[in-house]
């Protein structure tokens, strides 16, 4: 198989799995009662009028009084022409509050990728490099730290100590700034802060366990004695093949925080993205805008692991598609 069939058939596996997430997502909703019926039911009762015709209006208005079956039909076509259906909670279209949330999510996301990419397999060789030494422990020590804080309790207490005693940044998160100003950039460092510190610590340690594999190896000693570099000794014959392995722990790590602890992050931070916006829609039962962030969720999940096959391609050429 070349990669061009693979990755057709990795595309098409991948969407029959987001088919069958968001499918779960849907039935489990819709066999979850609506609280927004109950409410109006409650409120007619209330007023001295009918209950049970209050609850009937406000399903039908809902389209709940349709079969689960023409219910799913209609989202499963709503998804292919982008009519994700109406958001009750946010009074706008799906499509719109998503896409509103992005933007927040983004601003933040984006930094604490780059830096987590960038300076999480630099400091594992570093740390190898200076194996056993006080930089190794002092490495290590601050990827420990890392991995095991919680990230909701670590940012509550940033937020506490230079939030409200030193009144450094912003307590209360401001939609109203521009994107690349000073005043965003100071309310956005505790929150990327965070992030890079909780996803560099499992990324920096297998850096560090596969780039000793290689630093004694044949093929860097002979490099060495060429004449090569230090530098392009660490970057070419020890980081590169150390990306292979690591490309899975860094992909596994980023979505795994981008899913889970960017939402605790978020609500921590009051930060209007989709982690939050999610949370929101859950509380309040809106199924269609549920669906519709954890569409996107499942999209980022598995473009971030179809990316991940592909770069083993790139950064080893030795790996063939010929059996998978």
């Amino acid at each position: 198989m070349g990669l061009g069939r693979y990755i057709t058939a990795r595309v098409a596996w991948a969407a029959a799995v987001a088919f069958i997430i968001v499918s779960l997502t849907f039935l489990l909703l819709a066999l979850s009662p609506n609280p927004q019926v109950q409410q109006a039911a409650t409120q007619a009762a209330l007023q001295g009028d009918n209950p049970q015709e209050a609850r009937e209006q406000a399903r039908q208005l809902r389209g709940l009084d349709k079969p689960i079956h023409v219910r799913y039909i209609d989202y499963v076509v709503g998804i292919f022409t982008l009519n994700w259906g109406w958001s009750t909670m946010r009074s706008q279209p799906v499509t719109e509050a998503i896409l509103s949330s992005l933007y927040y999510t983004a601003q933040y996301s984006i930094p604490w990728t780059i830096l987590t990419v960038t300076i999480g397999p630099i400091v594992g060789l570093y740390s190898s490099a200076n194996k056993y030494s006080w930089r190794d422990h002092a490495a290590t020590g601050f990827a420990f730290f890392g991995f095991s804080i919680p990230n909701f309790f670590f940012g509550i207490i940033l937020l506490l100590v230079f939030g409200i005693w030193l009144e450094w940044v912003p307590v209360i998160y401001n939609t109203n700034v521009a994107v690349f100003s000073l005043e965003n950039a100071r309310q956005l460092i505790l929150p990327v802060f965070v992030l890079v510190t909780g996803s560099i610590g499992g990324i920096m340690r297998v850096s560090r366990n596969e780039s000793s594999e290689y630093m004694n190896a044949d093929f860097v000693k002979t490099a060495r004695a060429k004449g090569v570099s230090p530098l392009r000794a660490y970057a070419l014959h020890i980081l590169r093949p150390t990306m292979v392995p690591l490309s899975t722990t860094m992909v596994g790590q980023l979505l795994l925080l981008f899913a889970g602890s960017s939402l605790l992050v978020e609500v921590v931070f009051s930060i209007p993205g989709l982690g939050r916006v999610l949370f929101e829609s859950v509380i309040a039962q809106d199924t269609s805008l549920v669906l519709g962030t954890t569409l996107v969720f499942v999209f980022v999940g598995v473009i971030g692991n179809l990316l991940q096959d592909i770069t083993y391609t790139v950064l080893d050429p030795r790996i063939g598609y010929e059996d998978r």
